[in-house]
């Protein structure tokens, strides 16, 4: 089971493993960049197992998590795009994504997730992608309001502040 690899007009989104295990760690130990994740990040030993589980998990063919680079340019790790299934609800998936702290403000993370809507909408029988941000979260909410996506009420995760947003399938 796997993700297609995705190229844009400056990335490269290729399937995340093992081998972007050391650029994942370093970018969650930045406190800017989980400030609105829970998360095991001050942790090291639960850090690490939580990061390889999800590394090894064995996703619906379709979905996971990608890794980001710039297409033309040696720069290593940008970021990562995931696209989970919503537990029992096969027609919904949620997307999400994380950058090091040096990429935003760079559009990166709006033309990769953009390519993996584009990638659903072609390739997926997935009529809803929703995204859960925390409020508080203003670059994540812009990039999923330059997404299209819109506020959909909040999570219904008990004590959670985040707001979903959603876009749908119009077929």
């Amino acid at each position: 089971m796997s993700v297609p690899d995705i190229v844009t007009q400056r990335l490269q989104l290729r399937q995340r493993g093992l081998v972007d295990f050391d650029d994942c760690l370093k970018m969650d130990r930045d406190p800017d960049v989980t400030e609105f994740v829970d998360g095991p990040w001050n942790n090291p030993e639960q850090h690490c197992a939580f990061l390889t589980e999800r590394m090894q998990a064995n996703y619906p063919d379709g979905l996971g998590y990608w890794t980001v680079r710039l297409k033309d340019a040696d720069q290593g790790f940008l970021g990562w795009i995931m696209l989970l299934p919503d537990g029992q609800d096969r027609g919904s998936a949620e997307i999400g994504w994380r950058f090091n702290r040096q990429t935003w403000g760079k559009g990166y993370g709006t033309e990769a997730a953009k390519a993996v809507l584009d990638y659903v909408q072609t390739s997926l029988n997935i009529p809803r992608i929703f995204a859960e941000i925390d409020q508080r979260n203003i670059g994540s909410i812009r990039v999923a309001e330059k997404l299209g996506m819109l506020a959909d009420g909040r999570s219904t995760d008990a004590g959670q502040g985040d707001l979903v947003f959603v876009v749908e399938d119009k077929k």
